[in-house]
């Protein structure tokens, strides 16, 4: 079964950076694009990074300049480095892999997410 563990949120006044980490895990075949999405409470679930497995980025307008996306696929992870953080970047951040994985024996690719992590900026 497909895991996405996220780590690295928590509490960070405003200009602080973090960075988040994912794992991924569980009868991978192959990893596609990876990203981070973020949900703030009221709000919908938006794109926050998003990699290519040729590793092409792609960042929403809020986020560049100050959020880094990248992978490691002998580990299967991926990671977002966050600088520069200011209130509006709080939110739940969710990480998300388009992958082939075994399903039932059988290779099947899928969109996965993980349980989310928590930002929180503030001083």
């Amino acid at each position: 079964q497909v895991q996405l563990v996220e780590s690295g949120g928590g509490l960070v006044q405003p200009g602080g950076s973090l960075r988040l980490s994912c794992a991924v895990s569980g009868g991978i075949l192959r990893i596609y694009d990876m990203g981070w999405y973020r949900q703030a409470p009221g709000k919908q679930r938006e794109l926050v990074a998003r990699i290519t497995s040729g590793n092409t980025t792609t960042y929403a307008d809020s986020v560049k300049g100050r959020f880094t996306i990248s992978r490691d696929d002998a580990k299967n992870m991926v990671y977002l480095q966050m600088n520069s953080l200011n209130p509006e970047d709080t939110a739940v951040y969710y990480c998300n892999t388009d992958s082939a994985a075994l399903f039932r024996g059988i290779p099947t690719r899928d969109d996965y997410w993980g349980q989310g992590t928590q930002v929180t900026v503030s001083s």
